[in-house]
């Protein structure tokens, strides 16, 4: 199954009896601009609360660490889901923000039917979907039990370990901006990981906000990572807009490559080496 899912190919679904659809916007009005509009069926999932456990200190596991996977599995089934769910998810921010991280999370928690819905709740408007308003009830969904993550995951140690020996390509997708140490409107420190590069994954999309298709994604990775190491670490921020440019790299045909989850706001308060290209 594709990773990322076109308006075209949902309408064609949209119907079916064991799909489950996802509203993961961000941002402080975001639950009430789903209860206000949402995709039919849709279930709403907050990334602070359901899709990380966020620490007191950021230098312990970055800003948005995983949560307890055996937690995740109890809020997908008191969402709905079953292991034959086919589930889409959605956000605002073409699928740049939670979305993307969710996908990740059910695909790492060992689930096969998951896509993104390209161009995500901007797109599903113009495309005139069926929308619906205030909460949804849905049934328990059933699961087995998981005892880890099955899509690879690097700590700070391993990164840090990497780059010293030069065995994997470490990403940077956070804007260049913020890579080169020019400024940082979240972490605390502005700057990179020394010797990792920088591949924004706002340059995943097309003018329209869509997914680049999987054979430009795949020129353009393919160029961009030439006569470098095969394994690659991708981090952003926080673990959640690396997802994106995971997604990005699996629609183009890559193995899923390694997601650093503590990312930038993780290293930046661990007392590493910082570099800047100012």
């Amino acid at each position: 199954m594709e990773p990322i899912i076109t308006l075209q190919s949902f309408k064609t679904i949209s119907n079916q009896e064991n799909l489950i659809v996802f509203d993961v916007r961000v941002g402080k009005d975001a639950y009430q601009n789903y209860l206000s509009k949402h995709l039919k069926n849709a279930r709403f999932v907050n990334l602070d609360k359901d899709l990380a456990a966020v620490p007191e200190n950021a230098a312990n596991g970055g800003r948005h660490p995983l949560p307890a996977i055996e937690d995740f599995r109890k809020l997908l089934e008191e969402s709905g889901v079953s292991e034959n769910s086919h589930i889409v998810v959605y956000d605002d921010k073409n699928g740049a923000n939670a979305a993307a991280r969710l996908w990740w999370m059910l695909k790492a928690f060992g689930l096969k039917n998951v896509q993104v819905l390209d161009g995500g709740f901007q797109a599903a408007e113009k495309a005139d979907l069926e929308f619906s308003q205030g909460e949804e009830s849905f049934e328990k969904g059933n699961l087995s039990k998981r005892d880890a993550w099955s899509l690879p995951l690097s700590s700070i140690e391993e990164v840090e370990k990497e780059i010293a020996n030069q065995t994997a390509v470490v990403i940077d997708v956070r804007d260049a901006y913020r890579y080169r140490g020019e400024s940082e409107p979240i972490d605390l420190v502005a700057g990179h990981i020394p010797g990792a590069i920088n591949i924004p994954f706002s340059e995943n999309l097309d003018e329209n906000g869509n997914f680049l298709v999987p054979q430009v994604l795949k020129d353009k990775y393919s160029g961009l990572l030439s006569g470098k190491p095969e394994k690659l670490i991708v981090h952003c921020g926080s673990g959640v807009t690396a997802c994106h440019t995971i997604l990005a790299l699996t629609s183009a045909g890559f193995e899923v490559p390694n997601l650093y989850v503590g990312s930038w706001s993780e290293w930046s308060r661990r007392d590493k080496p910082v570099a800047k290209e100012i």
